[in-house]
C-alpha cells in the first residue's frame, strides 16, 4: 500500500518546513542547507524540483545521493523512531522531518548535519 504522503507535492510541503524553521528564528537558507545535505541536491537542483512541483516520492527518487551519514539520524518524529522505520522512502521522509525538527529546536548546524 502506498502512503498518501508519497503523492503529495514536495513544493507544497517545503513552505511548511520553512515556516516551522522561521517561527524559531531559523532561515530558509538553513532549511535548504539541511535538505541539500540529506539529498545531495545542489541549490539549482533543489530549486528545479520545487519549480517542477514533483511528488515527494519523485523528489527522493531523483535525489542525487542520500547522505551516507543519514543513518546517524536518530530519534522520534510523530511518535515514531526514525531508525525503526522499515519502508525506505518513509524513512527518508522521517529523516527530513527530524532534521527540520532539530533546526526548529535550535540545534547547531554542525550537530544537525552530523559533522
Amino acid at each position: 500500500m502506498q502512503h498518501k504522503v508519497y503523492r503529495m507535492s514536495f513544493a507544497k510541503v517545503y513552505p511548511l518546513y520553512v515556516q516551522k524553521a522561521k517561527k524559531k528564528k531559523r532561515s530558509q537558507e538553513e532549511v535548504d542547507e539541511v535538505i541539500r545535505w540529506l539529498t545531495g541536491y545542489t541549490r539549482a537542483g533543489l530549486a528545479k524540483q520545487l519549480k517542477k512541483e514533483v511528488t515527494i516520492e519523485t523528489f527522493f527518487a531523483e535525489a542525487p545521493k542520500l547522505n551516507p551519514n543519514a543513518s546517524l539520524i536518530k530519534g522520534v518524529v510523530c511518535g515514531v523512531r526514525v531508525e525503526d522505520v522499515k519502508e525506505p522512502l518513509m524513512q527518508k521522509i522521517r529523516y527530513l522531518d527530524k532534521l527540520i525538527d532539530e533546526l526548529a529546536k535550535g540545534k547547531s548546524m554542525e550537530k544537525i548535519l552530523r559533522s
